[in-house]
């Protein structure tokens, strides 16, 4: 699978029981403490992994650092926090490349491992598939306040930590319960990584703005208008799919293009797998939330309120 399939990562079958899984990822900072920033790059980097269903085993990093501008140490602590996370995953870091860059960029090149029959395809979802998203949105939203002051030391520390949770345990449920499809949120937004699962399934979506979980600061952020300029253009990219109940205020379509960094899985599981599956998710310390369902369609999604 590559470039004809696309996917949250390529894959390469090497055997009978053995196929490769490989994507990349990297990003400008989205926090201040530099350790920090290494952390959540990799787990961010891992989460295409973790979304088919696969196990991460190795990562090189990829670096660009404005070395006249910043120390040498702010680098070597990206890194640090880098190792930290890959080793928490069991993918070793060991290896990578950095470059001179204007402003700081960090991420991995990661191969995971997974039995070919047990890959989880972020287009196989059916109509009547349950959607369950296991992070709150908002982390757009809350970043781009961080950058401009204007968040609160609990917000930060709310975002950060959610950042910083690995898809790991999610994605563990997610095979164990026979999910059909899923992918993981990050820079098209909730309804840009649904579509795009809809789309490849030949499928429709239900969505229901009342039961997503936001980042509580979030809420009033969005209210005021302060959007990364990814989440309006986002919506631009594929609104024409979108049918937004006419009472959701622009605010609140936003946030649902709203560009998340590390988000959650979006997972579809048959309706009688459910049950089990958000059992399992609790057990487990994941936050999943029920949001909507596949419906019969063409890519199209309907936001209820």
């Amino acid at each position: 699978m590559g470039l004809d399939q696309p996917d949250d990562c390529g894959v390469v079958r090497v055997s009978d029981d053995l196929a490769l899984v490989i994507t990349v990822d990297v990003f400008t900072p989205v926090v201040d403490d530099a350790y920090d920033y290494g952390r959540i790059a990799a787990i961010n980097s891992l989460s295409d992994v973790y979304a088919m269903g696969a196990r991460p085993v190795v990562a090189v990093s990829i670096a660009g650092f404005p070395d006249t501008r910043l120390s040498l140490e702010v680098l070597a602590d990206i890194l640090r926090g880098a190792v930290d996370a890959c080793a928490q995953a069991g993918a070793p870091l060991v290896g990578g490349h950095t470059v001179k860059n204007p402003e700081p960029l960090f991420g991995l090149a990661v191969t995971g491992v997974v039995h070919p029959d047990r890959l989880v395809r972020k287009g196989s979802g059916h109509p009547g598939d349950v959607l369950v998203l296991t992070k709150p949105l908002g982390i757009g939203v809350m970043t781009t306040a961080l950058k401009n002051e204007r968040l609160s030391e609990s917000a930060r520390q709310a975002v950060t930590e959610l950042m910083l949770v690995p898809n790991a345990a999610a994605a563990q449920v997610m095979v164990a319960h026979g999910a059909r499809a899923a992918t993981d949120v990050t820079g098209f937004g909730l309804l840009g990584h649904l579509h795009e699962m809809v789309r490849a399934a030949g499928v429709g979506a239900r969505v229901e703005f009342s039961a997503l979980p936001f980042l509580a600061e979030a809420l009033t952020l969005a209210r005021a208008g302060l959007f990364p300029g990814g989440a309006k253009t986002n919506l631009a990219a594929y609104g024409e799919a979108l049918q937004f109940d006419a009472e959701l205020s622009d605010w609140q379509r936003l946030l649902l293009t709203d560009p998340q960094t590390s988000g959650g899985l979006l997972i579809a599981f048959p309706p009688e797998r459910l049950t089990g599956a958000l059992a399992a998710f609790a057990s487990r310390g994941v936050g999943a939330t029920v949001i909507g369902q596949m419906v019969p369609g063409n890519g199209d999604i309907l936001i209820s309120r």
